[in-house]
């Protein structure tokens, strides 16, 4: 069965859903003011990963990921670059999406934007409003009122009288407690603004994701996902304005993805070792940064390096390697183990890294049987491949991933440069021979001499 770290209860669960056979998952998006950066894109592959593993425990699957497009930093983008702000949102959103299918990742089956879901998000308002959780205060602006719910803290730990302690109200706000949070924000001029209840407006942040979660997949649903960095305050306010509203539990299982670290530091703007993920596509292909995500349990802080994804670009090359001159085969009762050993990893709170030792120790059981047994190596490479679709890798074609762009040589090329080396090989020419290696692999090109002839790929 498998078990999920909770971070409502801080231990791992065996996964019960609430409907047997259905999971309802939501999972925090971006705010799209900017390009995604390595930290956005570990969200979108973990979440992914554990979409496509239910899938393949035979749950049927609704993956909800929402898409903030109304906030400080877009307005203020916005406002820089002289562009209305639907322009600019539309230019991350289209830009995310080609990022997301550059890493191999399913799209979600919604993706819910808060512009477009400003009715449901008011209705809770009012809901909060009408039960005593919220308040309007003088300056227009509608507040949550924290003290009011009693389980304040439970997901993060945090205990409201310590926060308090620490907090500081500015002369200029209106709330009640230094706590308490804007559920509804009145319009400033020339700022975006929607007609409500109390006035010309947009939402907070946090009230976006309980009005479009429990609009896709109703008050009580199995997974929320997203960040660690979202667990407080976000996803303590989340719990709070939707119990609240709804009178319901609000999510079983709260599944939080660690923090990208590079040198040492987590990755972030203000220390200048921000990177973007479109950035790092320019100089490796999405698969091989999708295994470099992988190969760190995804609860762990990621150490990223340049060293770590030549490591991942190596490894899936083993891989793709061992897949490659292998005839078209169905799985066999052979890969019964392998499956068997490979759920297990997985089951153990996603164990990507388990899971991928796995699929190197099988990849090197083909290599071994591949001249001895040929049938039985096609068949565990019909597994190999399974069992990696499941992790959204060994997607392509061996052929195509191994020999990849060549920037300064066509496949014609090469293929000619074999060809006059293999002649060279026949008259014993052995100089002329390394020579045409030695040329090939300042390319880039590594030539691999097997029984079937000579076999090349990228290095």
């Amino acid at each position: 069965m498998l078990k999920l770290y909770n971070s409502l209860t801080r231990r791992k669960e065996p996964f019960k859903p609430l409907q047997a056979g259905k999971v309802r998952m939501y999972v925090c998006g971006m705010t799209v003011y900017d390009y995604c950066h390595l930290g956005h894109a570990r969200v979108m592959v973990v979440f992914d990963v554990l979409a496509r593993y239910l899938h393949w425990k035979g749950f049927e699957v609704t993956y909800v990921r929402n898409i903030t497009d109304i906030d400080d930093k877009i307005i203020r983008r916005a406002a820089e670059e002289g562009v209305p702000i639907e322009a600019l949102t539309e230019r991350f959103i289209r830009a995310m999406h080609e990022d997301e299918k550059a890493l191999g990742c399913l799209p979600p089956d919604q993706e819910p934007r808060a512009t477009r879901s400003i009715p449901q998000i008011i209705a809770m308002i009012q809901a909060l409003i009408d039960k005593g959780y919220a308040y309007v205060g003088e300056n227009g602006d509608v507040y949550y009122a924290v003290s009011r719910f009693k389980d304040y803290g439970k997901l993060s730990g945090k205990k409201p009288e310590e926060l308090r302690a620490g907090a500081r109200v500015e002369v200029s706000e209106a709330k009640r407690d230094p706590l308490d949070f804007v559920l509804w924000k009145r319009a400033k001029p020339g700022e975006p603004a929607w007609d409500s209840p109390w006035g010309p407006g947009r939402p907070g942040w946090h009230i976006e994701c309980s009005a479009m979660s429990t609009a896709c997949l109703g008050a009580h649903f199995d997974i929320h996902g997203g960040g660690a960095d979202l667990q407080f305050p976000h996803h303590e306010n989340e719990i709070a304005q939707s119990e609240a509203a709804t009178g319901h539990p609000f999510v079983n299982y709260w599944v939080h993805a660690g923090f990208v670290r590079v040198n040492q530091e987590k990755m972030s703007k203000s220390l200048g070792n921000f990177i973007r993920l479109r950035e790092l596509l320019q100089k490796y292909p999405g698969e091989v940064i999708r295994l470099c995500l992988l190969s760190s349990h995804y609860r762990s802080p990621l150490e990223f390096s340049e060293d770590s994804l030549r490591h991942a670009q190596a490894g899936l090359t083993r891989l793709y390697t061992a897949l490659r001159g292998l005839p078209e085969a169905e799985e066999g009762e052979e890969g019964r183990i392998w499956r068997q050993r490979f759920e297990a990893a997985m089951d153990d709170d996603l164990g990507t890294p388990e899971a991928l030792a796995v699929l190197f120790d099988l990849a090197k059981e083909i290599n071994r049987l591949r001249d001895r047994d040929p049938d039985r190596a096609a068949r565990l490479g019909a597994t190999l491949k399974a069992l990696g679709n499941v992790l959204g890798i060994l997607t392509q074609d061996p052929e195509t991933f191994l020999k990849g762009e060549t920037a300064d040589l066509s496949d014609e090329e090469i293929e000619r440069l074999i060809e006059q080396r293999n002649q060279a090989r026949k008259r014993r020419d052995w100089a002329s021979a390394d020579r045409i290696r030695d040329q090939l692999r300042e390319k880039g090109i590594v030539l691999e001499d097997t029984p079937q002839g000579t076999l090349w790929r990228r290095a």
